[in-house]
């Protein structure tokens, strides 16, 4: 590992190994490496840094110049000593690891979230502490020095973060009956930030509760003039409410009582719901999840496994399954949340709600979360620090969904169900994908779901209605509870009802399982195109084609169509078959063929669909006529 290095951007940007200042270089390799350190452990794309050095005018060697900067970067800190991989290049940009450095800004951070959560806990003078070590890492305004708006955006942030610090420790300290030590630093705060009326009447209050009346009063007319001469605003409600307060010798600004601390009650959530009795089969995919808890080298950071799949193909269950099955490993509780990503009912669930309903349910005080998300999610990792949880989020619509959702400590495990394809969560992720049930495992499934003898008096109509239903978990629900709710059909009867192509998305879309609603959920997130190639190809008369197919659909080339092809594959309406020599081959499976083919004759004219049939035939007759002449093929 060699040396470690000390990176600290709150005041003038600096680099130190083993106690000396080294080089960081000219204002581009500054202005690059604060906004590396500004994203510490994720990645910034080179654009970003473009922007950040060149304030958009770039030139036109600029992702050369971006290199080099980054070159010399990695040349210094290497030349100290450090033999660390510090800076390591990461599509689409860079990224600084932090781990085994020291980075003050980080520090600082987690110094607020540690003084949050001692102030939820009651530890009050922890808190108040805890909030003063963090201000006394600053030596001066953040990143003075570095130029660019980005990072002048970005420090103008961290001072708010620094004066939130300022006005919190405050308050911690007129709750620990510390007004007259506050005088001095809240006077000079005032001086330097007059609008701010928080740290204003911060100071009123610490003035009055010293004795000086008289100044807590004029605190206040002067922050009055400078607000109406600059503004033409009177003071907000709170800052007169309190001048009134201290005309009026009010009892209630007395020093209060000592805080009495908050015994830290501890708290397990057990939020899993029940999982699906009749769940079947999906070992390889158990076996998956199982290697991901209890194969993972020390150090690594939480197990994440991330299920994804088409509409009904069992997402849920398989996770919920896997969860019950190992939620002994987990003693310090399971957390769950459907947050709602392809639900036609409900809104997408917003990540401070869902943090502030965990929060609650691992002991956090409702009036001790954070309004700000970022602050919720620093407390949440915090509080989830050091315990063994489990956190399933199903049905996600996005990672920007679930990242403030997921948890720092090792101890920790987390699934993740969607039909999206949340490729930030690809790098140290089990990601499984979810196909179709097999036949006899489809059929299997339909048995327990329905749970009388019927099924295994005919097997065959049995394996019939679960080809029927293309071995897709939700189809084989809704055929089960038509059986349970029809006592007096035999399996053979509800086969008889599904081999009817023409209705069988009817049969399937009963009550409150839907499967026709199902599908829309994906094919409405669908752009234009790719929902145009969708329905057309149901005009095919092949389950499997090659891109050549989508070509003629749509009358596009063939970069195009591969293209909208794999949005489709990428949305769990298409199937990848296979291969034939260089081609990729595509497949669309029965019932989706359904669904799209009630799309393509409500949606697309009979002169389009005409068109891209003859526009079919033609690419047909072309390539078995170059098959059957190889010679001219070549020419």
């Amino acid at each position: 590992m060699g040396i470690s290095l000390d990176f600290r951007v709150l005041g003038p940007l600096e680099v130190y190994a083993a106690g000396q200042r080294i080089a960081v270089g000219g204002p581009r390799q500054r202005t690059i490496l604060a906004m590396l350190l500004l994203a510490a452990d994720r990645v910034v794309a080179v654009d970003s840094l473009i922007e950040a050095v060149w304030n958009g005018q770039p030139p036109a060697t600029g992702r050369t110049q971006v290199a080099i900067c980054i070159a010399t970067l990695r040349k210094n800190f290497k030349s100290a000593g450090c033999s660390d991989d510090v800076i390591i290049t990461s599509s689409p940009g860079y990224m600084l690891l932090s781990a085994g450095h020291r980075v003050d800004l980080v520090e600082f951070n987690q110094l607020m979230v540690d003084g949050e959560q001692a102030t939820a806990q009651g530890r009050i003078a922890d808190a108040s502490d805890l909030l003063s070590d963090a201000l006394a890492l600053w030596r001066g305004p953040a990143l003075s020095g570095v130029c660019g708006h980005l990072v002048e955006a970005e420090a103008a942030r961290i001072l708010e973060r620094r004066l939130t610090a300022y006005e919190r420790r405050a308050a911690l300290k007129l709750q620990l009956g510390q007004h007259e030590t506050l005088i001095g630093e809240l006077t000079a705060l005032v001086q330097e930030y007059p609008l701010r009326e928080q740290t204003r009447g911060q100071l009123m209050l610490a003035e009055y509760r010293s004795g000086r009346r008289a100044e807590s009063l004029q605190t206040f007319h002067n922050g009055r003039r400078h607000s109406i001469e600059e503004f033409g605003l009177e003071p907000g409600p709170a800052l007169r409410q309190l001048q009134q307060a201290i005309l009026q010798d009010d009892p209630a600004l007395a020093s209060p009582a000592p805080v009495s601390p908050v015994r830290d009650i501890p708290v397990t959530p057990l939020q899993l719901p029940a999982g699906a009795v009749e769940f079947t089969g999906r070992h390889d995919e158990l076996s998956m999840l199982d290697r991901m808890l209890h194969h993972r080298p020390d150090g690594w950071p939480p197990a994440f496994a991330f299920v994804t799949g088409g509409a009904g193909v069992g997402k849920t269950a398989l996770a919920l399954h896997w969860a019950h099955r190992v939620a002994d490993h987990f003693p310090d509780g399971q957390l769950y949340a459907d947050l709602h990503g392809a639900d036609g009912v409900h809104q997408p669930a917003a990540p401070q709600a869902l943090l502030g309903s965990f929060l609650r349910a691992l002991g956090v005080p409702a009036d001790r979360i954070p309004a700000d998300l970022n602050e919720c999610s620093a407390l949440y990792r915090s509080v989830l620090e050091g315990r063994r949880a489990l956190i399933v989020l199903d049905n996600a619509e996005s990672f920007a969904q679930i990242r403030p959702l997921l948890p720092g400590g090792r101890g920790c495990c987390v699934v993740v169900t969607s039909r999206a394809q949340l490729d930030e969560l690809a790098v140290g992720t089990t990601t499984i994908p979810l196909g179709r049930l097999a036949g006899d495992e489809a059929a299997q499934m339909l048995g327990r779901l329905v749970g009388d003898d019927r099924i295994p008096a005919d097997p065959a109509a049995c394996a019939e209605v679960a080809q029927l239903c293309d071995g897709l978990p939700l189809a084989l629900r809704i055929s089960a509870s038509m059986l349970r709710a029809k006592r007096h059909w035999t399996v053979r009867t509800l086969a008889g009802r599904l081999v009817n192509p023409q209705r069988r998305l009817d049969e399937l879309s009963r009550g409150e399982l839907q499967l026709r609603a199902s599908f829309a959920l994906s094919y409405r997130n669908l752009p234009a195109g790719a929902a145009a190639m969708f329905r057309r190809l149901a005009l095919l008369d092949v389950s499997e084609f090659a891109v050549w197919a989508g070509c003629a659909l749509l009358g596009v080339d063939e970069m195009d169509a591969e293209g909208l092809l794999e949005q489709l594959v990428d949305a769990h309406l298409l199937e990848v078959a296979g291969r034939d020599g260089t081609q990729v081959r595509y497949r669309l499976t029965e019932l989706l063929r359904l669904y799209a083919g009630e799309l393509v004759r409500a949606t697309d004219s009979e002169q389009e669909r005409q068109a891209a049939h003859e526009r079919v035939l033609a690419s047909w007759l072309a390539l078995n006529h170059q098959e059957q002449s190889p010679v001219r093929a070549a020419s």
